[in-house]
């Protein structure tokens, strides 16, 4: 595929409430993700390509853009869609855990909210909640980081 023509596919997807496109050419398959970008040649495996990054312009005076976070020790639970991340059923409810809280396989940790359905996020190993990485009310992306359980 031409890379004007997939520059401007990409230019209308992110300019519009789409959040997906494919498009299959003899050359091969492309898929376009909002946050990302997938390329299928042919016949070749799909491969996942890194989010392109936004350029954003620095304010004079402003300091320098904040070093990238270590990845927390332990095991680390992702998001595993895009959607609004929550710490309780309801607002001014006790939230599912807190930091220092003893999970068990299977118990719900947050809800994530997605097309207007509430999906309960569940631990996926028992252990104790040693870290909540995601911010209650705040979008978060697919395989974002949101607890760490040791």
């Amino acid at each position: 595929m031409d890379l004007r023509k997939l520059k401007t596919l990409i230019d209308l997807v992110s300019d519009s409430n789409v959040s997906e496109l494919e498009i299959t050419e003899a050359e091969g398959k492309v898929r376009i993700v909002k946050g990302g970008i997938m390329l299928q040649p042919a016949a070749a495996p799909l491969v996942a390509a890194a989010p392109m990054p936004v350029a954003q312009a620095a304010a004079p005076g402003a300091p320098a853009a904040a070093p990238v976070a270590e990845v927390p020790s332990g095991h680390v639970v992702k998001s595993p869609m895009v959607g609004t991340f929550y710490l309780s059923a309801s607002p001014g409810a006790k939230p599912f855990v807190e930091v220092g809280s003893a999970v068990k396989e299977g118990e719900t940790l947050c809800i994530i909210e997605a097309m207007k359905i509430l999906n309960e996020i569940e631990a996926d190993k028992s252990g104790t909640v040693t870290q909540i990485l995601g911010q209650n009310g705040q979008a978060v992306e697919y395989g974002q980081p949101l607890f760490v359980i040791e």
